[in-house]
């Protein structure tokens, strides 16, 4: 049975409310994901602006209870005007020049940019934003400009809920996530590379001009790196954890153990070797396969209309991208900068 529509109480001219999806998760007293959506017909984005100002702390608190705040109706015709709902949260941004992330993308602003360029018909599986990199993202804020013609849909999971599943059914597998860690590799291009997922060459990921300044950073990282005669450079991260304490008593399948086994595959890249536990091991391919079932049958998926943005905890939930049809525009903003290592001896 769907929940009331719940009233959000403002001091500001927008009207907004809690509202039930079609599909959406029910997770005892919460839902996945919470929908706000503007009633107010005659909004002008200033008035969105004062509304997301006044409403911060609420919207950021039920995106860390429910993984994902999905934003309906509001008036958010362009970029611009989504940069200034973003900054009205006062979150620290996440510049994209400063992560290490592998995927190619291009600034719309100067905190915001497309999500991806990986051609329409390239899946992107799920996966926490940069959990395979030193530096994450807290958060992840969407917005849609254009809504595919057919398919697009951004799949989203809660990975606390995925944690809860696979140490109840994969014990041992947990338990070595939790204990071992992980390490990942991948080759990056000497070039941009736009038909794949993950085709951010070494020089934009690593901010550097040359090999020696690329060496340079890489050690800084604690990374471990290879130059092949083509120009690309294989690196593996040191170690890095595969689980995530949230909140005492909640955690979270943080990684991107799916990702790299279904989707880092290109000219350069093998999905079997892409990833180990921090000793060395191979990861048990059972409970992965398991891990990637439970996924998808925990998956919501997110089908975007114009205007729409979405507000994610990147600690709880994981995203991914369907292939799709026609012309489609997702942008994103990071903020909050967090870091993350791993020891063995834990």
């Amino acid at each position: 049975m769907l929940y009331a529509t719940r009233a959000i109480e403002s001091q500001t001219p927008i009207e907004a409310s809690i509202v039930p999806l079609d599909g959406e998760w029910r997770l005892g007293h919460d839902v996945f994901p919470l929908v706000v959506q503007c009633d107010s017909t005659d909004a002008a984005p200033a008035d969105a602006e004062a509304w997301v100002g006044e409403q911060k702390a609420n919207l950021l608190g039920l995106g860390s209870r429910h993984g994902a705040v999905l934003l309906r109706g509001f008036p958010v015709s362009d970029v611009g005007i989504f940069d200034a709902l973003v900054r009205a949260l006062s979150l620290a941004p996440f510049h994209y020049r400063d992560s290490l992330s592998n995927a190619v993308r291009i600034n719309r602003t100067e905190r915001v940019f497309s999500a991806n360029e990986a051609p329409p018909d390239v899946q992107i599986f799920f996966h926490h934003e940069m959990a395979q990199t030193p530096m994450f993202p807290r958060w992840l804020i969407f917005h849609c400009e254009v809504a595919a013609t057919s398919g697009g849909a951004t799949p989203i999971c809660r990975s606390d809920l995925l944690y809860q599943a696979l140490r109840t059914e994969c014990p041992s597998f947990i338990r070595d996530c939790e204990t071992k860690g992980l390490e990942y590799s991948n080759v990056m291009p000497d070039a941009d590379d736009l038909e794949s997922g993950m085709g951010r060459s070494w020089r934009s990921t690593l901010g550097v001009d040359s090999r020696e300044e690329a060496e340079t950073r890489l050690r800084s990282l604690r990374y471990q790196w290879e130059w092949a005669r083509d120009g690309n450079l294989k690196v593996t991260t040191p170690a890095l954890p595969a689980v995530m304490e949230i909140a005492p008593g909640r955690k979270s399948f943080f990684n991107q153990v799916i990702a790299a086994y279904r989707g880092w595959k290109d000219e350069r890249n093998d999905p079997s070797t892409a990833i180990r536990h921090a000793d060395g091991s191979t990861l048990d391919a059972s409970s992965v396969g398991r891990a990637i079932e439970i996924a998808d049958e925990l998956a919501f998926d997110l089908c975007w209309q114009a205007g729409d943005w979405v507000i994610v905890d990147n600690r709880v939930s994981m995203h991914a991208r369907r292939s799709f049809s026609g012309k489609r525009k997702i942008v994103v903003s990071l903020a909050e900068v967090q870091t993350q290592g791993f020891s063995q001896t834990r």
